[in-house]
């Protein structure tokens, strides 16, 4: 199923004339059919028929050792010339990668769509380059709020007042989905964060975890749905993947998901609708977006030759193919376009809708990464526990990490 790296220490150059260009990639697939590599093989075919001088040696990794791997070609001096993986800022901080504008022709850059090729940035400079994305919205269950007799929620007080009675008629056995368990409690902290004009940081991207906006927020979920019971009875330790899981068997009148979670439902045969999110005093115009990247590495110095795969690559031809083929959203303002105006993704249209002002994580921080796994260690705390107290420590651990990393 993969092809191997060029041996360590090869140029890239060959008898021939070619020069050779290494690629890595995620696998997003979940069978041979429809692995990346089969993917990666199509666009790599007819990129070298057009391009004669340039090979491209493909190597896909699955997600749980995608990055441990690279981490072990780098050190290695095996270093890829494209990589697609889940993030790229600390790449930028060992100084490893061009600048997006040098491996990226003006039509290309320009055709991003603007809020995430800003999340591509570190110090006002683009460096990561997106690659898909996805974005949130509420998911409730239909038969669920007829049967409690509720309303669509547009606030919070709007949700804590339909889960009571969700659970007062005995509609669902989770009122309202809370998951906050270490699978991505930084995603589901967020969305509420978001809700509340918070976040994780400021406009000049210092850390501001235990603001005053997010322990309000969590004090609110702790004394709102937590302790009347209308939620999980543990929400930090309550995974993503259980709460679609329940969402999916009916047991769940609402919570926040993404495009993942349609298929699941209509499997399950869930008489679903999305919703915007609802905000303290009204619905979200804005959402939580999350984004994979593709970056290019300087080491092998083989600039035009990258720049001419990725042209070639971000062409809408194969961004909407890969896009259709995983059910994710478009990076592209063409793609986007094309998939909103053609008729076959109407699930997709209200997260299409929410897409061009989606809101990040802080990505181009260097510490982000150590940031973030520490929220999912002890983030989904600040329900059960004091949220002043939780949010402060991470918020101290936060600081130090960034001082630490010379930010």
């Amino acid at each position: 199923m993969v092809l191997g790296l060029a041996a360590c220490g090869d140029d890239g150059g060959s008898s021939d004339g070619t020069t050779t260009i290494k690629l890595v990639a995620a696998d997003y697939g979940d069978k041979a059919s429809n692995a990346s590599k089969v993917y990666w093989d199509d666009v790599v075919k007819r990129f070298e028929a057009k391009n004669k001088d340039i090979r491209v040696d493909v190597q896909v990794i699955n997600w749980n050792d995608i990055d441990t791997k690279v981490k072990t070609m780098i050190q290695g001096g095996n270093v890829p010339d494209v990589l697609q993986t889940g993030g790229y800022a600390d790449k930028v901080a060992d100084d490893l990668l061009y600048e997006a504008d040098e491996v990226l022709s003006p039509k290309t850059k320009s055709n991003l769509i603007e809020s995430f090729a800003k999340a591509g940035e570190v110090d006002g400079t683009q460096y990561g380059i997106p690659f898909v994305s996805s974005a949130r919205l509420m998911f409730y269950n239909k038969d669920v709020l007829d049967a409690a007799g509720v309303e669509v929620p547009r606030t919070w007080d709007d949700v804590a007042a339909a889960a009571e009675k969700i659970k007062d008629e005995k509609a669902a056995e989770i009122p309202y989905a809370l998951p906050l368990g270490p699978e991505e409690t930084q995603g589901e902290s967020m969305i509420w964060e978001i809700g509340n004009g918070g976040g994780y940081t400021d406009a000049e991207g210092n850390y501001t975890i235990d603001s005053a906006q997010n322990v309000e927020t969590f004090e609110w979920l702790k004394e709102n749905l937590v302790d009347p019971g209308l939620t999980y009875e543990n929400p930090a330790t309550t995974d993503r993947k259980t709460a679609f899981a329940d969402f999916a068997a009916g047991k769940v009148g609402m919570l926040n998901g993404h495009p993942t979670l349609i298929q699941m439902a209509k499997d399950g045969g869930v008489d679903y609708e999305v919703a915007p999110i609802p905000g303290k005093d009204g619905p979200l115009d804005s959402t939580l977006g999350v984004a994979d990247w593709m970056m290019a590495f300087k080491d092998g110095g083989k600039q035009e030759e990258i720049r001419k795969f990725l042209d070639f690559a971000y062409a809408k031809e194969n961004t909407l193919k890969f896009d259709e083929m995983y059910n994710l959203m478009p990076v592209t303002t063409d793609t986007l376009e094309e998939m909103q105006s053609s008729g076959k993704h109407k699930d997709l249209e209200p997260f299409f809708e929410v897409l061009p002002a989606a809101q990040f994580y802080p990505l181009g921080s260097t510490s982000w990464d150590v940031v973030s796994a520490e929220i999912k260690k002890s983030g989904g705390k600040a329900v059960s526990d004091d949220p002043s107290k939780v949010l402060g420590e991470l918020q101290q651990k936060a600081e130090e990490t960034a001082a630490d990393m010379g930010e």
